[in-house]
């Protein structure tokens, strides 16, 4: 199997998605993908919690831990790191690769403000000197808070994390693609955008982009799905179709005999 470094250099972006619970995890590890990442917003929304103020902190670390016998590469989503202090955010990670974490996204902003480029540098330069194989991708939040909402700014925060150890570049709100192809011709780290509402993957691989994250899509789309789904019945329809129990059941089974969650502490 490819390393989680390598699934960034291949012939088409990877794509990436972003499961809340290992049942989702399971589901599309099933389904063929290599890499699975966790979304903090759903992770934090089946909680009944807003995304963000470092409310997902303790799921997320238990979904690793669960997910650690899955065979795929699992990277983590935590916020800022869940912390201002450097040292910190370098234990979590340290204590995440501990559980088999290939991959963290951390992010240069705290409460829909961004950071300082200097201090969010110092945490990825602590992570990386204390868990160097971890893939540090760095999320550099100017177009998803429409702040310093420039390509000019993006690429000076990413030259600073690049710099600092990091292994990838997120820019989430990313939306036109002169400014994606600008973006990624400007950085030489592999260029991590969310799923496009117009692009395909392709495209955005033609634009210079190397990961495609669904991020909290999936989670989102569930939740619509199961109401449409009761509004059908409602409404007088058939039901509509879904996998079977059966079949999630033993993805379930097969998932606790090889060690997963309920093999042991639960």
């Amino acid at each position: 199997m490819a390393t989680f470094q390598e699934l960034h250099h291949g012939g088409t972006p990877l794509l990436l998605p972003n499961a809340w619970d290992v049942g989702s995890a399971l589901a599309f590890a099933a389904a063929g993908y290599p890499a699975v990442g966790t979304t903090s917003f759903g992770i934090a929304a089946s909680a009944g919690l807003p995304d963000g103020g470092r409310s997902s902190k303790l799921a997320s670390t238990k979904l690793a831990a669960e997910l650690q016998n899955l065979p795929v590469h699992i990277t983590v989503d935590s916020e800022d790191g869940y912390s201002e202090d450097a040292g910190e955010v370098a234990d979590l990670v340290a204590e995440l690769t501990a559980l088999g974490v290939a991959g963290i996204n951390l992010e240069d902003s705290t409460d829909g403000q961004l950071v300082d480029p200097a201090t969010f540098a110092a945490k990825i330069a602590a992570v990386k000197e204390r868990s160097p194989d971890v893939f540090i991708n760095a999320r550099v939040d100017n177009f998803w808070f429409s702040e310093q909402a420039t390509v000019k700014d993006v690429l000076a925060r990413a030259q600073y994390y690049a710099d600092a150890g990091a292994d990838g570049i997120f820019v989430p709100g990313l939306s036109s693609p002169a400014d994606i192809r600008a973006v990624t011709a400007g950085i030489s780290l592999p260029v991590n955008v969310l799923a496009h509402p117009t692009l395909t993957a392709a495209e955005l691989g033609d634009l210079g982009v190397r990961r495609v994250s669904s991020g909290s899509l999936p989670y989102r789309r569930a939740v619509d799905s199961a109401v449409e789904a009761v509004n059908a019945l409602r409404d007088g329809h058939q039901p509509p179709s879904a996998t079977s129990y059966w079949t999630m059941q033993a993805q379930l089974l097969t998932f606790r005999d090889s060690g997963g969650l309920g093999a042991g502490e639960q």
